[in-house]
């Protein structure tokens, strides 16, 4: 994949790696200004610039540089961008023309800016704060917790679930929005009362929020269900005025399920949304809806497309909608056509997010296995997409990387299942390389043809390792049913898979060396490392667990979001005891005896720590080699630069000591 002089790809060079997203478009669809990340390893931090690029292609153009960074750029009718940044001490919206010069401060509010939208006329702004429900305005909010910061007394008293979630203890704040004149004026609260975050914790953002088009209402997602919110996944979508004088009205109040990614048409007469149709289930897939605004029923324009919308986006026109989809191994991006519900590909292959419509093209951000991401274009009618910017040119120019290929076999109950294989960046047929056997989480979730921050497969390429990754039963982008399969059945169906992918990899790939397989999972992933460890303990050199269930029983009452458990498990402990033992890795300990890396957060409240310790004291009791990397600062993922190099370094170390050395 590169010539003579250069080096293998390294985690180093995953940081180098230049992260560009948020491109917004300029109201005369001239340019584009994007946000690009670049990280600074010394100093253990990112900063994020905004850049200009013309929507034709060429020489991209910084447009702030300031050191505390800008991202989140919008275009205001004027062509001016506005944007997120931290420059004054606190995150505001800031201005800035696009010939440069100084930005301008477009709010000074006494807390941070989580993020805001713009009404189409630029006039006003809705911003995201973190504030107590009840308090009536930003300063009384601020006041309580200054108040809160005085006591002597840490502790908290809860009268409901969650406590915590994600990575985060409650104390008593929400997200909340509030209305905002840009010529400015005192923020009106457009929430309050709600014990509900808006936008959605822990993922959501903006991308939940819209004007209405004649800037007098606000539509959002809040999932606004109290104490049942730790399992219900009731995510609505409601309407309110932008003045904050009239009543929140549920536009979904029919629809018991998650709801997202609210979108008015241009003209303003259509709302479109991404719909799901069983509660309680977090991966059942999103249907594309739209109704008439104000008044109109709900139409489902995607019921027969077996597909989950991830994205959502009307075309100038009005005729069509886009969207982003996983798709076989690929997240490919399609249109939709408004009147009819008929759906087309216009990019198939690669990882296509952040979608831009244009008069005449789709911009885009896309990436794949061997290219970071980049922007770039398409026309309505598909064809080869137009890059854009080569912001990592540089970076990739001067590494070796493996070659990916996608390849099929017959899995659980005689079904397709796609994997992938990755070479060594140092390839040579005639060699026999060591496997790096990589199991996806989520589980409804695909590891494809995707160029990932966390489980890059190049990483392992670059340091003498093939890469095999499985899309297993109950993986995303092959159809509602295979991903339905695995309800109920994590232990066994995807196991299968597993296995026989394996086992078709090195039938089809001789060059693979059977007898050096290391397996390595994260979340799902890493349960499914435990379960192999007492199912399927003789066939792995060494192991590789990263935020593992121990005990599925125990991580049903130290977890937040119930409603995951229960979809999975098909109930509670109390009322469906069987299915949480039927696939229990603590079952199986007895039958361990391979040797294990265990990983974890200890801000992961997803999958609470205790089982990554307790995993680890298992394989200790029973005198298996095993090492235990504790993070304190980090969540359910490795996010900070230097404590992912310390992941991969101790990852690639514990690989080599079994796999390419005896031990």
């Amino acid at each position: 994949m590169a010539d003579a002089t250069s080096h293998p790809f390294s985690v180093h060079d995953l940081w180098r790696v230049k992260r560009v997203g948020d491109p917004a478009l300029s109201p005369d669809g001239a340019r584009i200004v994007l946000t690009v990340r670049e990280t600074d390893l010394e100093a253990n931090k990112t900063r994020p610039d905004l850049w200009l690029v013309d929507a034709q292609g060429g020489e991209p153009r910084r447009l702030t540089t300031h050191p505390a960074g800008s991202h989140s750029p919008r275009f205001a009718p004027d062509g001016s961008v506005l944007f997120l940044s931290g420059r004054s001490g606190k995150s505001q919206v800031w201005r800035i023309a696009l010939d440069g010069g100084e930005a301008t401060q477009v709010t000074d509010l006494p807390l941070d800016v989580e993020g805001f939208t713009l009404s189409r006329d630029g006039a006003s702004l809705v911003v995201a704060l973190e504030v107590y429900p009840d308090a009536a305005t930003v300063a009384e909010s601020v006041a309580c917790a200054e108040e809160a910061s005085k006591r002597k007394a840490s502790g908290r008293v809860y009268d409901q679930l969650m406590v915590r979630h994600w990575d985060t203890w409650k104390d008593g704040r929400r997200s909340h929005l509030f209305a905002v004149p840009v010529a400015g004026g005192e923020p009106v609260p457009l929430t309050r009362g709600m014990a509900a975050d808006a936008p959605t914790k822990p993922f959501g953002g903006m991308e939940e929020v819209s004007f209405t088009p004649d800037g007098a209402g606000v539509v959002f997602c809040a999932h606004d269900r109290g104490r049942e919110m730790a399992w219900t996944t009731d995510v609505s979508v409601f309407l309110t005025s932008a003045a904050g004088d009239g009543d929140r009205v549920n536009l979904t109040a029919d629809n018991p399920a998650m709801c997202l990614m609210p979108t008015f048409s241009p003209d303003g007469t259509a709302l479109a949304w991404l719909a799901m149709a069983r509660p309680g289930f977090e991966a059942d897939r999103l249907r594309v809806v739209v109704r008439a605004f104000p008044e109109g029923e709900p139409r489902v324009l995607t019921e027969a497309w077996d597909r989950s919308a991830m994205a959502l986006a009307w075309s100038p026109d009005g005729k069509t909608l886009l969207t982003a989809a996983d798709n076989l191994g690929q997240r490919s991006l399609f249109a939709i056509d408004v009147a009819t519900g008929a759906v087309r590909t216009l990019v198939r292959d690669g990882f296509v997010s952040q979608l831009v419509a244009g008069t005449d093209r789709v911009f885009f951000v896309r990436d794949d296995l061997t290219s970071a991401a980049e922007l770039y274009s398409v026309g309505y009618d598909g064809g080869e997409p137009t890059q854009l910017t080569r912001f990592n040119a540089p970076v990739l120019a001067d590494v070796a990387m493996g070659r990916p290929e996608q390849f099929s076999f017959t899995g659980w109950n005689g079904e397709e299942v796609h994997a992938y294989v990755v070479t060594p960046a140092d390839f040579d047929p005639a060699k026999k390389y060591p496997v790096a056997f990589i199991i996806h989480g989520g589980p409804q979730g695909s590891m494809g043809n995707h160029f990932h921050f966390r489980w890059n497969p190049q990483t392992y390429a670059g340091a003498g390792y093939a890469a095999v990754f499985v899309d297993f039963h109950g993986s995303t982008g092959y159809g509602q049913g295979f991903t339905d399969a695995i309800t109920g059945h994590w232990g066994d169906r995807p196991l299968e898979d597993l296995q026989k992918g394996l086992a078709a990899a090195l039938a089809r790939y001789p060059w693979l060396d059977g007898e050096r397989v290391a397996a390595l999972g994260a979340s799902f992933g890493g349960y499914m490392i435990n379960w192999i460890a007492g199912n399927w303990s003789d066939r792995f050199k060494c192991l590789v667990n990263h935020d593992g269930i121990l005990c599925e029983r125990m991580g049903y009452f130290d977890t937040e979001e119930l409603w995951f458990p229960e979809w999975e498990h098909e109930g509670t402990p109390w009322d469906n005891p069987e299915e949480f033992e039927k696939h229990n890795p603590i079952r199986f300990v007895g039958h361990w005896q391979t040797p294990m890396l265990v990983i974890h957060g200890a801000r992961d409240y997803r999958v609470l720590e205790t089982h990554g310790i307790g995993t680890f004291t298992a394989l200790q009791r029973k005198g298996i080699p095993s090492q235990l990397l504790h993070f304190p600062d980090e969540n359910h993922w490795v996010l900070k630069p230097a404590n992912s190099v310390l992941w991969h370094e101790t990852v690639g170390a514990w690989l080599d000591r079994f796999c390419k050395t005896e031990g």
